[in-house]
């Protein structure tokens, strides 16, 4: 046997030693197959432990990740080509194909957020039993104490010895020691308990905005399939007659800056064009040091999504319940212990009349028959009010003025300098991604749709124009 054949059998041997020893590759093909499988399965991943889909879903989660910034570099790469009528059929192929990708992770986040809120809510129950126990235990302590201590001290004597009685002395004390351990037990139980109560409010928050984003990206590609069928019907010859047309693009472009930018729940006597918008977070941007387009995008977003934005108001401050704009009652308008006394202050220096300025109302969530969430965002920027205050001191250092958070300008500035701290400064697209992340309170669609509409939007700033598929994002 030759020096090669041995070197090639030896090698052969203990790579066959390696894959029996490692764990099972799952190929890009087997996980595609087996994200797209959970995401539109109706019962999750039901033949696996909760720990294994657990697993599944944070790699379909970053499966989804790659697979979106892989389009997203695709469509940069054919820039050049947006001006033939193919390029601009094959940049829509993708971008479709991008967000029924998002779609996708929107559905495997709704079941990864389930499993948590499952998580928390046997965590909440678990503490809830436990506090149950401890004070049935108080209860037997205190009687047994109340009992020997409504004994004369000659009758314990005369029950025993004296032996006996300095010993029904030491079980009271070791009694006493009991009740302040369990007392103890029992407050930190509480602490646990309320805790828990706080993290499941958030995580059903996310649950609630992701639900919502999942909505509006399916409308979103329901557009973008009916722009590819125009798109598809129309020849090459018409669409270059298209954009030789420089009297329409020009028309377009002013017809563009003057629609108006959809911003609910302000002050301002009337809804600003998008060109006004653009200048306000030009203005802003250089103020705080972010991206313009960035800012503005994210300011869309929040319009696009947050449909239930200004429509109730606060009546109760105690119970943070309230009415919607049809008078009809609402609870859950804003949660007392965090941000009622701060809307109080901040609708208060406005001069505002607390119970008729808007706020969002509670999108209704429950796990096992208990309400979770809160309403109560305020404006454009779609602020609580305990966060606006975090912000409060340095809009007013920027802008001279008391900040108003139902005020285009105002709001623009609190999301800027939010965005700032959130590491948006470095202006990159890597740094915006996770801005915007952590401005929504997890990676995922959010992002990547924030960050195609400020594509769009950069795209209307440096060139003036603005595709089809960009104005259905947009308007």
């Amino acid at each position: 046997m030759n020096y090669k054949m041995k070197n090639f059998i030896i090698l052969f041997f203990l790579f066959g030693i390696v894959l029996a020893n490692s764990p099972a590759i799952v190929f890009a093909e087997d996980l595609a197959t087996q994200c797209a499988q959970i995401s539109e399965s109706s019962n999750g991943c039901s033949s696996m432990t909760e720990a294994q889909c657990k697993e599944l879903l944070e790699k379909c989660s970053a499966f989804y990740d790659q697979q979106s910034a892989q389009i997203n570099e695709d469509l940069t790469k054919t820039a050049a080509q947006k001006a033939t009528l193919q390029g601009q059929v094959s940049s829509l192929k993708k971008k479709i194909q991008n967000l029924e990708y998002q779609i996708s992770q929107s559905n495997v986040m709704v079941k990864s957020l389930n499993i948590q809120i499952k998580d928390t809510q046997e965590s909440i129950n678990q503490a809830t039993e436990d506090i149950d126990s401890s004070e049935v235990q108080l209860a037997s302590i205190l009687r047994t104490i109340h009992e020997e201590d409504q004994k004369p001290a000659f009758v314990v004597l005369l029950e025993g010895s004296l032996s006996d009685f300095f010993s029904n002395i030491a079980y009271l004390e070791n009694l006493d020691s009991k009740v302040s351990e369990l007392l103890d037990s029992t407050k930190n139980l509480q602490n646990y308990l309320t805790g828990q109560k706080e993290k499941m409010d958030g995580e059903v928050g996310q649950l609630q905005k992701t639900i919502v984003l999942q909505s509006s990206q399916k409308a979103e590609n329901e557009a973008n399939k009916k722009t590819q069928e125009q798109y598809l019907n129309m020849t090459e010859a018409q669409y270059q007659q298209q954009l030789a047309d420089k009297k329409d693009i020009e028309a377009k472009k002013a017809k563009i800056q003057s629609m108006l930018f959809s911003l609910a729940g302000t002050d301002d006597t009337e809804a600003p064009s998008f060109g006004e918008a653009i200048e306000i977070a030009k203005n802003v941007g250089n103020l705080v040091g972010i991206r313009p387009a960035f800012l503005l995008a994210i300011i869309s977003q929040e319009s696009a999504i947050g449909r239930n934005v200004g429509r109730c108001y606060l009546t109760d401050p105690v119970t943070g319940n309230g009415k919607n704009s049809s008078g009809a009652v609402a609870t859950r308008v804003m949660k007392p212990t965090r941000d009622v006394n701060p809307f109080l202050s901040i609708t208060k220096s406005l001069g505002k009349e607390y119970s008729s300025t808007p706020v969002s109302c509670w999108i209704p969530a429950y796990v096992s028959g208990q309400a979770y969430g809160w309403g109560g965002a305020m404006g454009p920027a779609q602020f609580i009010a305990s966060t606006w205050m975090i912000y409060n001191d340095k809009i007013q250092k920027l802008l001279n003025k008391t900040p108003n958070p139902w005020a285009i300008k105002d709001a623009f500035t609190a999301s800027g300098l939010y965005l700032a701290d959130l590491g948006a400064t470095a202006k990159t697209s890597a740094a915006e991604n996770k801005a915007a992340a952590k401005y929504y309170g997890m990676a995922g669609s959010y992002n990547a749709s924030v960050m195609n509409r400020a594509s769009c939007i950069q795209t209307f700033i440096d060139e003036g124009t603005m595709s089809t598929y960009c104005e259905n994002l947009i308007f």
